[in-house]
């Protein structure tokens, strides 16, 4: 049975696909922010039957993200990049990760791409193994000259930006690890799940959180995806993201910008 880590699995989806992947018969590495966190949202899965694995790390410090590499195995089947912040504006403005990088570019997008990096080869190991970014269907342009957003900010375009790294990510991976056996790709899994980021913003929830769950399970872990890679998905539906993932200049700035950022 595959191994899968899972960030952001103390809540809403991603505790949802933790749930469904042990259930059948998975490894799961459910990463929580912090151990106390962890074990008093993960409790009854870590201690339950099934085969779930607390792992633990604060996405906003590039060294707890890899110090997180460090506690997975030498294979590992699946990658779900899921863990992030929304998009509703912070109290008392812009905030900046423990690395001095925009809280959100940090944590949604720096944070998996890092990890990805780091785990490349466990990954490949696994051959056929699988990417999933957990991404959404608000994008916004990357202005390269105010990536940080020192100015100009607000939570919602932070948010945007980040998720359309995210996906340019996912499009790079794909070309990078097709020879590897490693799919790579992006979803929007739905608008508005009524997970503790939605419901903290006052947001109305619109999208079940079961469809989102099985539409992010889907790219994970459906059979008949094996192969599939390079793509953006809103729900089960493959879709055009922002103009901008497909500009390769912009994505090989991005790249460019992301190895610097995290010190490869």
């Amino acid at each position: 049975m595959p191994t899968v880590l899972v960030t952001g699995a103390t809540d809403g989806l991603g505790r949802a696909l933790t749930e469904r992947l042990a259930s059948e018969g998975a490894t799961v590495l459910a990463h929580a922010r912090s151990e106390e966190r962890g074990r008093e949202t993960l409790t009854d899965l870590i201690d339950g039957p099934a085969d779930v694995r607390l792992v633990t790390a604060d996405l906003a410090s590039l060294a707890e993200v890899r110090a997180l590499a460090d506690q997975v195995p030498d294979r590992l089947d699946i990658l779900v990049n899921n863990a992030g912040i929304g998009s509703s504006n912070p109290p008392g403005g812009r905030r900046e990760s423990a690395d001095g990088h925009e809280l959100r570019f940090a944590v949604n997008y720096l944070a998996g791409f890092l990890l990805t990096v780091l785990l490349r080869d466990r990954l490949a190991a696994a051959a056929p193994a699988r990417i999933v970014n957990v991404a959404s269907a608000g994008q916004m342009a990357i202005d390269f000259d105010n990536v940080m957003l020192e100015r100009d900010y607000t939570g919602v375009r932070a948010y945007c930006q980040s998720k359309l790294a995210q996906i340019m990510h996912a499009f790079d991976l794909a070309e990078e690890l097709e020879d590897a056996g490693v799919s790579a790709n992006a979803l929007h899994p739905g608008t508005y799940m009524p997970t503790k980021m939605v419901l903290a913003a006052g947001s109305t929830p619109a999208t079940p959180l079961e469809q989102g769950l099985d539409d992010t399970w889907r790219l994970a872990a459906e059979p008949g995806l094996d192969g599939v890679t390079g793509r953006y998905f809103f729900g089960v539906d493959e879709a055009r993201a922002d103009a901008q993932a497909y500009d390769a200049d912009a994505r090989r700035r991005l790249r460019e910008l992301s190895t610097q950022l995290v010190g490869l």
